[in-house]
């Protein structure tokens, strides 16, 4: 059982978007709202880019950078909130976490996309 539970998690941070599309087909089945179903796949896939991104890093150069990851997601947040509170004059952070969360997922997918084909790359490099 653990190991077909591994297999399934396995998956889902090699290919995010099979995790994007599973989480939007089940939350426009459960929501009936297109838009919003759209909102929670994001919020699904974002977590799943962050773990992949993470996997291939350490698949590409042996190590992990987990510490860098998070630094950006925290200065991703201050900045977002410094604009915000500077646009708004005041903070809600509902409305912050939501938007730095969605920012992180363009920066992570990216990321994944751009650490995705220099992995390729450098494969192909170590064969020739």
């Amino acid at each position: 059982m653990a190991s077909i539970f591994s297999t399934v998690i396995a998956i889902f941070v090699i290919i995010p978007f099979l995790g994007y599309f599973i989480s939007f087909v089940i939350a426009k089945e459960v929501m009936k709202n297109h838009r919003s179903a759209v909102h929670l796949a994001i919020d699904v896939t974002t977590f799943l880019l962050m773990v992949s991104v993470h996997f291939i890093v350490i698949a590409i150069w042996g190590t992990s950078y987990l510490w860098v990851i998070l630094l950006c997601i925290a200065c991703v947040g201050m900045i977002f909130a410094v604009i915000y509170w500077k646009a708004k004059g005041e903070i809600h952070f509902p409305k912050i976490l939501r938007g730095v969360w969605r920012i992180n997922f363009l920066l992570f997918v990216t990321a994944y996309i751009t650490l995705m084909i220099t992995g390729l790359i450098l494969r192909i490099l170590e064969l020739s």
